[in-house]
């Protein structure tokens, strides 16, 4: 093969990038810094209220529990109690009058407890998403 045919071993021709091209390219790459920099301060924020958020329902989810837990103690204590006094008890019609009184006391227990528990988990809720609220308001801002 002559060194004429071969293409690798022909001069290498300058090749400048007009004005134009070069302005544009540096208009593309400045432009994705300024996409790259906004998408990781809205990672880095969106971290944050996802953070917040967990912490927010695992607090809630531990007081809901401890509520649990308290409301369970109380009506074992007070079945127990009931139990006590039932086996106290010398006639049919005494332990009929201790039994209705027991069931109107737990029914209105259970209706307070069920209540207390209802809004406890409307302020659990409340709170858990209050991260997502306040970090949408930052980007998602109502038009004027």
């Amino acid at each position: 093969m002559t060194s004429s045919t071969d293409p690798f071993s022909a001069s290498i021709i300058p090749f400048e990038v007009p004005e134009q091209m070069r302005a544009l390219a540096e208009k593309g790459v400045s432009q994705a810094r300024d996409s790259y920099a906004k998408f990781k301060d809205a990672a880095e924020t969106h971290n944050g209220t996802i953070e917040a958020v967990f912490t927010s329902a695992s607090k809630g989810a531990s007081e809901y529990n401890a509520k649990l837990i308290e409301f369970f103690k109380a009506n074992t204590s007070s079945s127990l109690d009931f139990a006590q006094e039932l086996f106290g008890v010398k006639t049919p019609a005494a332990a009929l009058e201790l039994w209705t009184s027991h069931a109107r006391k737990q029914y209105e227990t259970l209706t307070t407890q069920a209540k207390e528990l209802a809004e406890l988990g409307q302020k659990v809720a409340s709170e858990t998403v209050e991260p997502i609220k306040a970090s949408a308001a930052k980007y998602y801002k109502p038009a004027a």
